[in-house]
């Protein structure tokens, strides 16, 4: 595969229209947790198992990919890509929605939006980590400031004490971080849109078995189904398109500031499409892990490079 750069400042055109797809990708990924949770159902009155929810949601994106990479002439992979690819793949492919879909089953999904509202953040962590950059002691503050507001949110919830649920979605978390620094460092190679499509592709061996293994045998609802293709063709998939798409249009330093309204945008959309009610604890969480993401990103973050400079 060959590198693609963008040279070129974008134009004032290019920045809002990238603004707009950056947005529009972000409303995408926030309609993820209501949807998953109408999926799955609570434990009360079930759907569709987690397990087939997470390989078939990946399954299916993956069999669009296939279609989307021969019309567009996609070139194959290269062995030395195959590392990264694999990483994405466990962290957005089977990590994130896994452990999404367990936890969902468990607690109504605007308690899942303020926990994985601190996910700008835990990547950012995650990339200084292991990139070999240098973050300041004020991002590493805010890091440890947002992680312990969410752990204190979660115990509040669960009467003082974490329950499995919380456990899962920090593994959703941490799944997510690995992804996206893996699927981040091939996009700077590729074109963003090859990416998630390839890991998609050559996860198929693995997603497609296990979501013909996991169908549903028990009556599902209508909805649930919907949820479900909702997840698949969206969240799974087109959403990377526009969020990719904006950002390099737009400028990711620019555009990646929209993503910080989508735990608000969930808990607004759980009212709607679950009638979760939006309690006022609920909310104040959300928005002091919005304002520490928030602050964490303005930190400064050196490279390997800028610090033998």
């Amino acid at each position: 595969m060959t590198t693609q750069p963008r040279p070129i400042t974008p134009t004032p055109q290019e920045q809002t229209r990238g603004l707009w797809l950056g947005a529009l990708g972000v409303l995408i990924f926030a309609m993820t947790l209501p949807m998953t949770r109408l999926a799955v159902g609570p434990l009360e009155a079930p759907q569709l198992p987690p397990f087939f929810v997470t390989a078939g949601r990946a399954a299916g994106a993956g069999l669009l990919s296939v279609g989307y990479l021969w019309l567009t002439h996609a070139p194959w992979p290269e062995r030395r890509h195959l590392l990264l690819l694999g990483l994405s793949a466990l962290g957005t492919v089977v990590g994130f929605p896994l452990g999404l879909a367990l936890a969902l089953r468990e607690v109504p999904s605007m308690h899942a939006a303020v926990v994985t509202g601190v996910l700008p953040l835990a990547t950012a962590a995650f990339a200084a980590l292991t990139l070999r950059q240098r973050a300041s002691t004020g991002f590493w503050v805010c890091a440890v400031l947002g992680c312990g507001l969410v752990l204190a949110f979660a115990a509040m919830e669960g009467g003082g004490a974490l329950v499995r649920a919380d456990g899962w979605l920090l593994l959703a978390v941490f799944s997510a971080s690995a992804g996206y620094v893996a699927g981040a460092r091939l996009a700077a190679q590729w074109r963003a849109e090859h990416v998630i499509s390839w890991v998609l592709v050559l996860s198929l061996p693995l997603t497609l078995p296990l979501a013909l293994l996991q169908w549903p045998t028990a009556p599902v609802r209508p909805a649930a189904w919907g949820a479900f293709a909702y997840v698949t063709v969206f969240s799974m998939w087109l959403g990377f398109f526009a969020w990719y798409r904006g950002l390099a249009l737009g400028g990711a330093l620019r555009v990646s500031q929209v993503q910080l309204i989508q735990p608000f945008l969930a808990l607004l959309l759980a009212v709607p499409v679950l009638g979760e009610a939006l309690k006022p604890s609920t909310l104040a969480f959300s928005l002091a892990v919005m304002a520490v993401v928030m602050l964490g990103k303005r930190m400064p973050v050196r490279s390997h490079q800028e610090m033998k400079a």
